[in-house]
């Protein structure tokens, strides 16, 4: 099934374009030294890389990761417990059940937001869609990419299978890389026109490029042609190297067992991303087709949730099993959720669920996470938060997973940028300074 229809074959304008966007020709400074305030926090330091699977279109909690034995569930529902009393429907998840045991499942997530647009933002940023701010809300991964980034070869964050925010004012080193993830990879990494004088001939024709343009990269006009300059210096380490062209290639075997699918061959990629060790230090993975108002359980309808949970099945235990067999997983925090949840009980008129925004799931694996344990609890409808089941004993919200992720990944959550372009301090958690959200520790064990 295809998720992503736009998704084409990158040719090397595309990949010009979209590496500008990397650099952030207009971005307005680097912020790597930005002025900023923080409380004393501890955090965890358990993972140095972050995998966010935003599953787009919100999932049914009642379908997925908060499964329950009631009359809803279709006829050929196989409800099964595993590790830690998690529940799955093995008919929809096949695979998933070996990594029960990594699992931390949130049960007690609730969100602001119960439209779209609105939760993707929150989902991507832990701010709400104010317009005064979201010209300078930056995505988390940019966040993490400021804070974590060394002098990897590849951008510390890329965005597969669809599109991320942007780094906004943080400047372009840290705006998402968004490759191709078909199964020619980036082949506009290596030019071999000229067959074995290739390679020669572009260092040849690249120096004097660097030759002509040195006036202008010594005493930039301004901070946008500063930000081109590092964009062909950025762009130039990915050129003829085989660690990096690799990172995008993967054989008809992976592509199988990851699910021939645009979902399982990001997957492919952010497992070579890690293994390269070539700088990623945050990675998005999208998975669209959630939004499931009718037709779920309509094996004829497109898209019904076999197809959506195969995909994601398959994509992700793949993923897992090979993260643990290179030994990246236990610095690998893998996130997994949608914007909001879907209206609870009953299926609605059309066999399908609505926007639901006071009960969804989430779920955490690696990085330090203790896996084989369920976060809080819904009613029986699976409607509202009954029991949080964490220190804090309320529900669980983007801005605390977003601390959570924050701490695994050791970075101060209560940390401002006071000096922005507008002069609006933006805060990596709203509130969190003063102690309104924090990192669920109960995630750690």
């Amino acid at each position: 099934m295809k998720t992503c229809p736009s998704c084409t074959k990158t040719n090397r304008r595309e990949w010009l374009e979209g590496m500008g966007a990397w650099a952030a020709l207009a971005a307005l400074v680097r912020k790597g030294d930005a002025q900023v305030q923080a409380a004393q926090v501890e955090t965890q330091g358990t993972a140095k890389t972050c995998i966010f699977i935003n599953l787009e279109g919100a999932p049914s909690q009642l379908d997925t990761f908060d499964v329950k034995d009631a009359p809803w569930n279709p006829p050929d529902a196989n409800i099964q417990q595993f590790a830690g009393g998690i529940t799955l429907n093995t008919t929809l998840f096949e695979n998933l059940p070996r990594l029960a045991g990594d699992m931390c499942v949130l049960r007690s997530v609730k969100s602001w937001e119960a439209v779209h647009e609105r939760g993707q933002f929150y989902l991507q940023t832990a701010h709400p869609a104010n317009p005064a701010f979201v010209a300078e809300t930056p995505h988390i991964g940019a966040v993490v990419s400021l804070e974590t980034a060394g002098e990897g070869t590849l951008p510390p964050f890329l965005a597969l299978n669809g599109g991320a925010r942007g780094s906004t004012f943080l400047g372009g080193r840290f705006e998402p890389l968004s490759p191709p993830v078909d199964q020619g990879g980036l082949h506009i990494l290596e030019h071999d026109f000229f067959g074995e004088q290739s390679q020669s001939r572009f260092e040849e024709k690249f120096a004097l490029l660097n030759q002509l343009e040195a006036p202008l990269r010594s005493a930039p006009f301004d901070q946008a042609m500063a930000d081109h300059s590092d964009f062909y210096d950025g762009a130039r380490k990915l050129m003829y190297d085989p660690v990096i062209s690799g990172v995008f290639r993967f054989s008809a075997a992976d592509n199988f067992r990851y699910g021939d699918s645009y979902f399982g061959r990001s997957c492919i990629v952010a497992r070579n991303a890690i293994q390269a060790e070539a700088g990623v230090a945050f990675l998005s993975i999208s998975q669209g087709g959630w939004d499931t108002h009718q037709s779920m359980f309509d094996r004829g309808y497109e898209p019904n949730i076999y197809m959506l949970a195969s995909e994601l099945d398959r994509g992700l235990t793949a993923l897992v099993e090979d993260l643990k067999a290179s030994g990246h997983f236990d610095k690998t925090l893998i996130v997994m959720m949608g914007e909001f949840g879907r209206t609870p009980g009953t299926l609605n008129a059309q066999g399908g669920r609505d926007h639901h925004k006071d009960a969804q799931s989430a779920v955490l694996m690696g990085g330090g996470v203790a896996g084989g344990r369920i976060v809080g609890e819904t009613d029986q409808n699976g409607d509202q938060v009954i029991e949080p089941g964490w220190h804090r004993q309320r529900p669980i919200y983007m801005e605390d997973i977003t601390a959570t992720i924050y701490s695994a990944l050791g970075i101060n959550w209560t940390k401002s940028i006071t000096d922005t372009p507008s002069g609006r301090k933006f805060e990596y958690v709203p509130f969190a300074e003063n102690g309104v959200y924090t990192a669920v520790r109960e995630v750690f064990g």
